[in-house]
């Protein structure tokens, strides 16, 4: 099991680093990125405090991945703020997408995804076809969430990255210690959203191999 979203109380998320790394181990997970909320206020900080938890990275005996989440950023500004979090040495780059149950600025998706610095659109809502194509030509990836709220239109991201070919990723969005999933939830998650069982193993190991690949690469 692999999850490439997750929060600690570095941002909104309930647990210090050390727990969310110790109760994902128990889980079976092989490899967890912590991406924690940041704006232009607290970035630097949060980027450094995670390199602490890289150094224990064998200790701990899973892969842990350096990544932020550009939240609420004026869309204007976002390729600015993921170029940084790349030079601070972040590994991994996510975009706060479009939900709707949040008023996240109009512009959001589309800057996000025509950024050579973001990885991934997290739960990019009713993003359109459009800038799913777009996704597609820049090798961002579009989030499958198990987040409540952030999950009521998975259907329509895993429609749109049907008509697409964009790469799809699973995601918990955790914040809370029963937010970590196994990995046969993630499946029925990704079911529940339209694939087919082999699509969605498919996107649990597809994905996870291009995100490792791009951090190795990087």
């Amino acid at each position: 099991m692999y999850d490439f979203h997750t929060h600690t109380i570095f941002s909104d998320g309930e647990l210090i680093p050390a727990e969310l790394i110790r109760r994902a181990k128990v889980h079976g997970y092989r490899a967890l990125a912590i991406t924690d909320h940041v704006d232009q206020t607290n970035m630097e900080h949060i980027i450094n405090s995670m390199g602490h938890v890289k150094k224990f990275e064998n200790e701990l005996g899973m892969r842990i991945i350096i990544g932020v989440e550009l939240t609420h950023i004026p869309p204007v500004h976002i390729e600015e703020l993921a170029k940084e979090a790349r030079d601070l040495g972040v590994e991994l780059v996510l975009v706060h997408g479009e939900t709707i149950v949040e008023p996240v600025a109009k512009g959001t998706n589309k800057a996000a995804v025509a950024c050579e610095y973001v990885d991934v659109l997290a739960h990019p809502g009713l993003v359109s076809l459009e800038d799913a194509a777009t996704a597609a030509d820049n090798g961002v990836m579009l989030e499958i969430s198990a987040r409540s709220g952030h999950c009521l239109t998975n259907g329509h991201v895993a429609r749109v990255s049907q008509y697409t070919g964009t790469t799809l990723l699973f995601g918990t969005d955790a914040h809370q210690p029963e937010n970590l999933a196994t990995r046969n939830t993630a499946l029925n998650i990704l079911r529940g959203a339209g694939l087919t069982e082999e699509s969605a193993e498919d996107v649990l190991e597809t994905g996870a191999r291009k995100v490792l690949e791009r951090v190795d690469g990087r």
